[in-house]
């Protein structure tokens, strides 16, 4: 005899398993001496077979106890569906912050590279430009590749941090993860996806630092240390875009869970107000955690000659101390990703909200 352990079953039913027992009765059949192996139901002790049956089978009408599973090709079209339009309306509210604040960014990379105060550093740039009108112009260099990094850039990190967190929380076992948890996922999706986009970074960023003479400057950096020098800073720059990225979007998303909810149409100056704090906070503290990254990844992008990121650590140091790396243009870069940060969230969340009515 054999001893059987109690199935899982739908239902709690009051029986004592461990009394179960089925007997193995081999029986012969017209004198073979083969035989056939019968359970005998009628000798489990203490269970009907109603109660057997009734045990396996849920109680007609009984809710099931667990939601039915969707399919996962139905939930990544729904991620896929959701990453499109927070990337899509990120990438035109960065069009527009780009055109806004370009001449901030200009002076903030500017401080990187050469580690002057934020006063200093501006009127550094309109004099380098000739003051007047080519003065305004100065800060406005790299403006072209700008309107190219800025929004792709900011499609990748809007469509990571949206899809990945629509992916999460359509899965059974991961919607009651913590938001620091399922931020790490589009974090390092977006800090990857920075990578494609370094040639067009490093155009952008020798022009906003070198002026006029930053193409040419580059041009020869590339004939000396080939093409790959346009993909110079790229670790520093995963590096600081995961550092920075997990930050922003962990505080965005925290504030967003937390602070209370407005309708866009009838309470639009409240909707507006708490986006633009979320805003302001998350790049508060992005800026923060990853100043130094940048300050080390725009010191060997820019550098006229290919150089290595001790090289560059190195450089700072001696120019400004250890200070200088944490905090090199730390204050330019808080309040000008401050209101880039309020401008973005604001046109952000109105574009997504505006796409996702739509579909």
């Amino acid at each position: 005899m054999r001893t059987y352990s109690r199935p899982r079953s739908s239902r709690n039913v009051d029986v004592d398993w461990r009394a179960c027992v089925v007997t193995h009765t081999l029986e012969s059949r017209g004198g073979s001496s083969g035989g056939t192996m019968v359970f005998g139901l009628n000798n489990l002790h203490a269970v009907q077979k109603e109660q057997l049956i009734a045990a396996y089978a849920p109680a007609e009408g009984a809710p099931e106890d667990k939601p039915a599973v969707r399919p996962m090709k139905e939930i990544l079209k729904e991620a896929a569906i959701k990453a499109s339009g927070g990337g899509i309306a990120g990438a035109g509210a960065m069009g527009i912050n780009v055109c806004a604040l370009m001449w901030m960014r200009t002076t903030v990379n500017f401080q990187y590279r050469y580690g002057m105060g934020t006063l200093e550093a501006m009127r550094h740039l309109y004099n380098d430009g000739g003051r007047g009108l080519g003065g305004i112009r100065r800060f406005y260099a790299g403006l072209g590749p700008a309107l190219f990094q800025g929004p792709l850039s900011r499609f990748g990190d809007t469509a990571a941090n949206a899809g990945m967190i629509s992916l999460w929380d359509s899965l059974e076992f991961t919607k009651t993860l913590p938001v620091a948890v399922k931020t790490v996922s589009a974090s390092a999706a977006a800090a990857a996806f920075r990578v494609l986009l370094m040639p067009i970074d490093a155009c952008k960023t020798i022009l906003q630092v070198e002026g006029s003479t930053g193409l040419t400057k580059l041009g020869a950096k590339i004939k000396q240390g080939g093409p790959l020098v346009l993909f110079h800073g790229s670790m520093g720059a995963m590096s600081a875009t995961f550092v920075g990225h997990y930050p922003w979007f962990y505080t965005y998303n925290f504030l967003n869970t937390s602070l209370p909810q407005y309708d866009r149409k009838t309470e639009l100056p409240k909707y507006l107000g708490r986006n633009a704090l979320i805003g302001f906070c998350s790049s508060a503290v992005s800026d923060t955690c990853s100043n130094s990254l940048r300050v080390i990844k725009t010191t060997t992008q820019t550098s006229t000659v290919p150089i290595g990121y001790m090289q560059a650590l190195k450089i700072v140091v001696e120019k400004d101390g250890i200070s200088g790396l944490f905090f090199r243009g730390l204050v330019t870069k808080i309040i000008s990703n401050g209101c880039q940060g309020i401008l973005f969230s604001v046109l952000w969340r109105l574009g997504q909200d505006y796409l996702n009515s739509r579909k």
